[in-house]
């Protein structure tokens, strides 16, 4: 008895580790699993960011929300000649984020600051501890302020955002095979990138699943159908919802006698 579903596309980086969950699903179903990003991130350029009329040397503190934040401040900070001074503090969102601050400067805890528990509110009271500090917090161009810019409002701390990076659909060449029976997006900007690759795109068989209420959100806004969503009470990653629905679609196979 055969699935139905052979070939699938992850619009995501191929995992570095071979121990991926998704490969045991490609190994245990028999299904061809394809890793193709629909969206990337690139840097503003450094004329792009003049315009903005920031000078990061005004700035006694950087608010790093992500590893690819952290990228694109020295990235930007290496081609405007900017030397950061070793006073300067980092205050991140997780302590994976700080950790990843050792690829580009000398890792000292009492200038690196971090949650414990990943949360913005826990991040906000770090920062509220250090209130006459000037933050700056690098952004992507689709930013919202929301959340931790709230908090930091409410707290009355002294901060800028200024967009360093932005999303961007990595569009498909003409000679590039988009022959697939199942597509898992995590993004908004993914489903965007979709319908902007395939303007025509029609649906019909194609299964789609996604990470995230605002993905889902972004799937139905399209005028697709979802057939699979993460996370939930039973599945909470997404890789655990794909095999939850692969697993019934090969019982229901199986029951139909396929």
């Amino acid at each position: 008895m055969a699935l139905n579903i052979k070939k699938l596309l992850v619009s995501q980086p191929k995992p570095a580790s071979g121990k991926s969950p998704y490969f045991d699903i490609s190994e245990k179903y028999g299904v061809e699993i394809d890793f193709r990003p629909f969206i990337k991130v690139e840097g503003v350029s450094a004329k792009e960011f003049r315009q903005q009329r920031i000078s990061i040397l005004d700035y006694t503190a950087i608010v790093f929300t992500a590893r690819t934040a952290i990228d694109h401040f020295f990235h930007l900070c290496e081609e405007l000649r900017v030397a950061i001074p070793e006073t300067m503090k980092y205050f991140c969102t997780t302590e994976a984020i700080a950790v990843y601050l050792q690829k580009y400067t000398v890792y000292r805890k009492r200038k690196i600051f971090f949650t414990q528990n990943g949360t913005e509110e826990e991040l906000a009271v770090i920062i509220g501890k250090h209130a006459k500090e000037k933050y700056l917090i690098p952004v992507s161009d689709v930013h919202k302020k929301d959340g931790l810019f709230h908090l930091l409002d409410a707290k009355k701390i002294d901060y800028t955002t200024t967009v360093m990076y932005r999303t961007v659909s990595n569009d498909f060449s003409e000679d590039e095979k988009f022959d697939y029976d199942m597509l898992l997006f995590f993004s908004p900007s993914g489903i965007a990138s979709l319908m902007k690759n395939f303007p025509d795109f029609q649906q019909e068989d194609i299964r789609i699943g996604c990470f995230g209420a605002k993905t889902a959100q972004a799937v139905k806004e399209a005028g697709l159908r979802l057939d699979v969503e993460a996370p939930s009470p039973e599945a909470p990653s997404m890789t655990a919802a794909l095999e939850l629905y692969l697993k019934k679609e090969l019982a229901k196979s199986k029951k139909n006698g396929k």
